[in-house]
């Protein structure tokens, strides 16, 4: 089995603080908190799937890779920014919101749902951190984000791998699996992001979902170039049942596009105007 990589791997002493701007210090805050966050989720994935002991073993790998994310990402804003306190501005996230880790039952409605959602998530964070490796000129988070979309991709084959097990292949059930997958989506304007954007840049005033949604997104939609959304459409298609080279999946990347350059464009432009 090939070794993952550590924090030891990354090349810390080629940081170069001209190359880090302020607002890709913003951005990269709020994804160290969401990625720390990684603990907690393996826990209430393995309260949910309490009798596949084989996935509960696979998420307890996976949740400590994520929460290495974080750290990696934390290690690093720290650099940019010596008032930073990863410690100190993970408490408050976990302080803002709080992952249902003592739940039984999937909130998605069933196993295989779950797993969907997670197949979306994984699309989600593989193209957005393959995004940043290819804009970014800073080499340690460069190296940083190449470990992490590598490990993301992985991640994304883990859960689709299991969610087999779990749908039959029916005509039905894939339109379900499509909405499941649609729901996740839109769920990336929910407190999650949001809170992780407040917390991580130790934002003063009282804490506003829909101005740090734009705070945020105004500053990291600008990564995303078509081809990374090419690759995220035929994942997404994939997770929700059709031919990840099949018309669903041109259809979807075209939509994924489509809703990417206009949300850049409206939160910058919100952003400009405030």
């Amino acid at each position: 089995m090939q070794r993952h990589w550590t924090l030891d791997d990354i090349d810390w002493a080629r940081f170069d603080a001209r190359l880090a701007s302020p607002d890709l210090i913003k951005v990269i805050k709020t994804a160290a908190m969401v990625e720390r966050n990684g603990a907690d989720y393996g826990k209430y994935l393995c309260n949910v799937f309490r009798d596949d002991p084989a996935f509960c073993a696979a998420v307890d790998e996976w949740a400590a890779e994520e929460e290495q994310h974080g750290l990696a990402l934390g290690r690093w804003a720290e650099l940019a920014d010596p008032n930073f306190s990863l410690n100190a501005s993970f408490a408050q996230f976990l302080a803002m919101y709080q992952i249902p880790v003592d739940a039984t039952e999937s909130v998605r409605g069933s196993l295989g749902a779950e797993l969907c959602a997670r197949c979306v998530v994984e699309t989600g964070t593989s193209s957005f951190y393959s995004a940043i490796r290819d804009t970014v000129e800073e080499p340690v988070l460069k190296q940083i984000c190449k470990n992490i979309a590598a490990d993301e991709f992985r991640h994304y084959r883990l859960f689709y791998d299991h969610m087999q097990r779990y749908f039959s292949g029916s005509p039905r059930e894939r339109w379900q699996r499509l909405m499941v997958a649609i729901t996740r989506f839109r769920e990336t304007s929910d407190d999650e992001i949001a809170s992780a954007y407040h917390a991580g840049n130790a934002l003063t005033a009282p804490y506003d979902r829909v101005s740090s949604t734009d705070e945020y997104g105004a500053r990291s939609f600008g990564f995303y170039q078509e081809r990374h959304v090419r690759r995220a459409g035929h994942m997404f298609a994939q997770a929700a049942g059709f031919s990840p080279e099949g018309w669903m999946a041109k259809l979807l990347t075209q939509v994924l596009w489509l809703i990417i350059r206009r949300r850049g464009e409206k939160y910058r432009a919100v952003f400009a105007a405030a």
